[in-house]
């Protein structure tokens, strides 16, 4: 009799430690599975990044047009798939041609013309020989690069035309469901609610997606000013591919912070590349600093006008908590937390105000939601 006790011990323990080991195994099962789609997650991220910000056109079109559901969706996704469209066109013409006269360029020429260009700049602030041109020249990279052979790497990229296809038919698809039926994403997330919290989780779904919508359309209208601000810039002083280079340097944006110093380099080194062969004092270096001021009026006004407007009033948050945001964010998952730091710590705010509003912490970060 004074075993079983012991027995009934032993038997919860076994039983404790075969449920954990349950739990390990179906979350290691859970995890592998979602690394073997995580492709097809890719494609519904995308898609309902897409539906929210076709949302507002799609509202403009039954409200105001007084189209059925279906066509309003259709002709949303019809104007989104011209734009993506139109971008991926203005970027295949120049990468080909570019590619060609990669292939043809004359190795000895270009060497001349970079030594050419570092004894001016050498000359022009009174300074020793730059070291990277002789560092270059020294090595053996142009050796190393067969530059012939990059047609035909561009060849054998647009050979994966059909994949690429292939996602942006998914991520459509995807899109049209989300756009005619929001009920399917809010439905799915549901089943994650305990009982009797439907109601708090609807509403912390519908105000999320109305502050996620009002961020990434924000977005888009950030990159568009900015495009238009840069192509004009680089149109002014003639530089080559200008629309290409200023729609590059804006999507680089939308990186907070690094962003815009990496689309100020791009742009800088392109349009000294563009005028190579000329003389630096009179031609290469005025070009320069006026394009250098042009670009940091064009991210005051983007700083000034732009941001406040994004970051501030559409998901309601101090930009010192929107900095501190982003960095953290940077710090924990590099340029891509960087990225989605904001959306997600929107999401966060609105859920934690939904069901943690009882922290007097919880309730003075989200008194403006």
């Amino acid at each position: 009799m004074s075993n079983s006790p012991n027995r009934i011990h032993s038997k919860a323990i076994t039983l404790g430690i075969l449920k954990a080991v349950g739990v390990l195994v179906a979350v290691a099962v859970v995890l592998w599975f979602l690394y073997k789609i995580q492709s097809v997650l890719v494609y519904i991220a995308f898609a309902a990044v897409i539906s929210l910000m076709g949302r507002p056109l799609v509202v403009f079109f039954k409200r105001r047009l007084h189209f059925r559901n279906t066509i309003a969706v259709i002709c949303t996704l019809f104007i989104i798939t011209i734009l993506f469209l139109s971008i991926f066109t203005l970027f295949i013409p120049i990468v080909i041609e570019q590619a060609q006269l990669i292939g043809e360029i004359n190795i000895e020429n270009v060497g001349d013309d970079l030594d050419q260009l570092n004894n001016q700049i050498s000359e022009f602030f009174g300074i020793n020989r730059l070291s990277f041109v002789e560092l270059v020249k020294q090595s053996d990279l142009v050796n190393f690069i067969n530059f012939r052979s990059i047609p035909d790497m561009v060849n054998s990229f647009l050979n994966i035309f059909g994949s690429v296809m292939l996602g942006i038919f998914s991520i459509l698809f995807i899109s049209f469901f989300f756009l005619k039926d929001s009920q399917i994403l809010e439905g799915s997330l549901l089943a994650f609610a305990q009982q009797g919290d439907e109601g708090k989780f609807r509403t912390a779904f519908n105000k999320i997606k109305d502050l996620l919508s009002r961020y990434f359309v924000g977005l888009l209208l950030q990159i568009t000013i900015i495009f238009v601000l840069y192509t004009i810039l680089l149109l002014v002083f003639g530089i080559n591919n200008a629309i290409a280079i200023a729609l590059i340097a804006a999507i680089f944006n939308i990186i907070p912070y690094i962003g815009p110093l990496v689309g100020g380099m791009f742009i800088i080194v392109l349009a000294t590349t563009s005028n190579l062969g000329m003389d630096f004092s009179t031609v290469i270096f005025p070009k320069l600093v006026y394009i250098v001021i042009g670009y940091m009026i064009v991210q005051l006004v983007d700083n000034f006008f732009n941001q406040p407007i994004i970051f501030g009033n559409s998901v309601k948050s101090h930009p010192l908590e929107i900095f501190l945001v982003i960095i953290i964010g940077g710090l924990l998952f590099g340029i891509g937390g960087m990225i989605v730091a904001i959306p997600a710590y929107t999401s966060l705010k609105v859920i934690a105000k939904e069901f943690w509003s009882e922290y007097k912490i919880v309730a003075k970060l989200t008194k403006d939601l």
